[in-house]
């Protein structure tokens, strides 16, 4: 589900209000956490964290002339969803992830290639998402991305 917006505070204020506080504290988590050189803003109607077209030009191979992707945060119908492309592309970075859901989590891992589904707001390892926002600096996604998924 992506919300039409334009706007980081319009993103928010369309939030389900019993929400907003662990979506917030989320978004200030990654925020607070990834590595210099990621740009905040929005991105395929989600929350997102990319690397800016003045650092990577070729801009993402999919959409040309947008940012490159690379972490996003969703306020779904059900869940909050958190994207980390870094994961779909770094089995090595997915594997770490795997295996520290379960100390940091009573919950099972609810997730897809590249997407960590969370339905209960009272249960989110926020430890564990600092964490995986670290693991990655801009230069290291670049270079993942280009030996993964650019056209040569």
């Amino acid at each position: 589900m992506q919300t039409p917006t334009t706007s980081l505070e319009d993103y928010f204020s369309q939030i389900p209000e019993e929400r907003q506080e662990v979506f917030k504290k989320m978004f200030d988590t990654i925020t607070d956490n990834l590595p210099s050189g990621f740009q905040k803003g929005i991105s395929y109607g989600m929350v997102g964290w990319q690397v800016p077209l003045e650092k990577y030009p070729d801009g993402y191979h999919c959409s040309p002339g947008l940012a490159l992707p690379f972490m996003s945060l969703a306020s779904q119908k059900n869940f909050i969803a958190l994207y980390h492309m870094g994961m779909y592309a770094k089995p090595e970075l997915l594997d770490w992830f795997v295996a520290e859901y379960p100390k940091h989590s009573k919950r099972k891992l609810d997730m897809g290639k590249s997407c960590v589904r969370f339905k209960k707001m009272d249960e989110i390892p926020f430890e564990l998402i600092a964490e995986l926002s670290k693991k990655m600096t801009v230069d290291e996604w670049i270079d993942i991305y280009e030996t993964n998924f650019k056209k040569k």
